[in-house]
């Protein structure tokens, strides 16, 4: 049934909403994806996901959302922070709001384009404690936005409940374990692919890389 759908997903060009983006493209009949310009760090990051679109023929759009880096400050909008965690607190790298509005101003887009289904890459799993990464959070907002446009949105978590090795597993699945390995910017840092292996968010993704290839590895031997 999916496959007559139109779906929207959120796309920043890393590896989770990548993997999301081809985990899309197999579910739904046609697809768009949506990538918010926010004063993140490194501009790099919408370069590469206009990149992987194009080559992904998926018709891509990117919005101005500048203004959330005027409200608050952290770490991803904040060149001069350095990015930090302290005992018991959020990651300084946490945007107030930042997955609420995404989704929100996804979503009107979606009615403009008669498309009922946004797919985002948020996770409870590997979170790092952020709340709107949680379930609830994104339960309550779908049907916050059902009511709040008399629309009947159905927001997709494909990585909701998976670890980093096994988001590496679907997208191998996927058939798209290279693209999503080479080509997608998850490192703080600005750098492409494996990433600088300093930050967090590159330690996450390289952890979780091991586990996966040695699963796989270990598979294969028996």
């Amino acid at each position: 049934m999916l496959k007559n759908e139109k779906a929207i997903v959120v796309f920043s060009g890393g590896q989770d909403s990548t993997t999301c983006l081809f985990w899309a493209l197999q579910q739904f009949g046609e697809v768009e994806a949506v990538t918010f310009n926010y004063g993140q760090r490194h501009k790099l990051e919408i370069e590469c996901a206009k990149e992987i679109a194009k080559e992904l023929g998926v018709k891509h759009t990117v919005l101005d959302m500048s203004l959330l880096g005027q409200l608050t400050q952290n770490a991803l909008t904040r060149s001069d922070m350095t990015i930090e965690q302290k005992d018991g607190e959020l990651p300084n790298t946490f945007v107030d709001g930042r997955n609420h509005l995404f989704l929100s101003f996804a979503a009107v887009m979606a009615k403009g384009i008669s498309a009922k289904h946004i797919v985002t890459g948020v996770c409870e799993t590997d979170f790092s404690g952020y709340p709107d990464c949680r379930d609830v959070f994104i339960k309550s907002l779908n049907v916050t936005l059902n009511l709040a446009m008399d629309y009947e949105f159905v927001i997709h978590t494909p990585l909701m409940w998976i670890d980093k090795a096994a988001t590496w597993k679907l997208a191998d699945e996927l058939g798209a374990f290279d693209f999503v390995r080479e080509r997608t910017l998850t490192c703080y840092n600005g750098i492409i692919g494996d990433g600088c292996g300093e930050c967090p968010a590159c330690k996450l993704r390289r952890a979780g890389l091991e586990t996966y290839l040695h699963s796989r590895e270990g598979f294969g031997a028996q």
